[in-house]
């Protein structure tokens, strides 16, 4: 096998929100961000913010695309949900040698290395991974319809659906409804911003509700309550104990710690490294394939 260890090559991160982009060889890296990558929410937008990046990183490299193109390419990205989408992916990128996956793989792999242990990954999206030795598992990550369970933007719809409830009479009324009725103008405001809102715009919401958790809102602590109990239901059926590191990840994830018994609390660890370390990580192994 050749030496590939400070070879240069190009690993991506992309989210729902933002987009790490980064070059690294045997003595530099250089990271780029540009805005949301969701290959699933935003196919063309998420492929356009992707070209932008590597154009961008190729000028703060100071060297010409057609170099970039040449490098061995991991992306791992929110949206894709499968080989179909990630041929795609390959296919409308300016890069000659590229693997593309979902943004669990690099999650997991910043957040633990090669070490036992679980990750509880929640931003805009969210998922859940696993790894006890070889074994790997992956659950989540299939996009504001039919998943992203505890996901920044799943606790901002909840919470705009439970200020129409409070409205009704059939929810409490509290600090936190209160202040969405007036920050959308109404019943009628949140249905129309309800409508046509992007996922992020839900997410941003997650942050009034942790703010008025961490208050005693009674109704955010009960949002929270909740995606905290999917979390660790979830995880507990792919095979984590309390007994293993856990890593709570993106915007909204660390904020579920409270929520957590207290067993699980204990758990709770900080990341090894970030996610676009991990992309780094299954670069670095994509070369050293293409060298074998």
């Amino acid at each position: 096998m050749l030496e590939t260890k400070n070879n240069p090559i190009i690993a991506v991160d992309g989210g729902g929100t933002t987009c790490r982009i980064a070059y690294a060889d045997g003595t530099r890296q250089v990271l780029v961000e540009t805005g949301p990558a969701n290959v699933t929410s935003d196919y063309d937008g998420a492929i356009v913010r992707l070209k932008e990046g590597l154009a961008e990183l190729a000028a703060g490299l100071d060297v010409s695309p057609e170099l970039l193109k040449r490098l061995p390419a991991y992306l791992g990205l929110a949206g894709v949900t499968g080989d179909r989408i990630a041929r795609r992916v390959a296919a409308d990128l300016p890069l000659e040698a590229v693997r593309v996956e979902d943004d669990r793989h690099p999650a997991l792999a910043g957040a633990h290395g090669a070490a036992d242990g679980a990750i509880a990954h929640c931003g805009t999206g969210s998922f859940m991974a696993y790894q006890s030795q070889s074994v790997r598992r992956f659950a989540g990550g299939w996009g504001p319809v039919l998943g992203d369970e505890a996901s920044a933007q799943w606790v901002g719809r909840r919470a705009l659906a439970v200020t129409l409830d409070a409205w009704d009479g059939l929810a409490a009324k509290t600090a936190l409804t209160d202040a969405l009725l007036k920050e959308y103008g109404g019943t009628d405001g949140i249905v129309a911003f309800a409508s046509d809102a992007k996922p992020h715009e839900f997410g941003q919401i997650a942050r009034l509700v942790t703010a008025a958790a961490a208050s005693g809102d009674g109704i955010a602590a009960s949002l929270m309550r909740d995606a905290a109990g999917h979390l660790l239901q979830g995880l507990e059926m792919m095979g984590w104990t309390p007994a293993m590191p856990l890593c709570l990840t993106g915007g909204i994830g660390p904020h579920y710690a409270a929520f957590l018994p207290e067993n699980a609390q204990n758990a709770v660890t900080k990341p090894k490294g970030a996610p676009i370390d991990g992309a780094i990580t299954l670069a670095r192994a994509f070369q050293a394939e293409l060298s074998a």
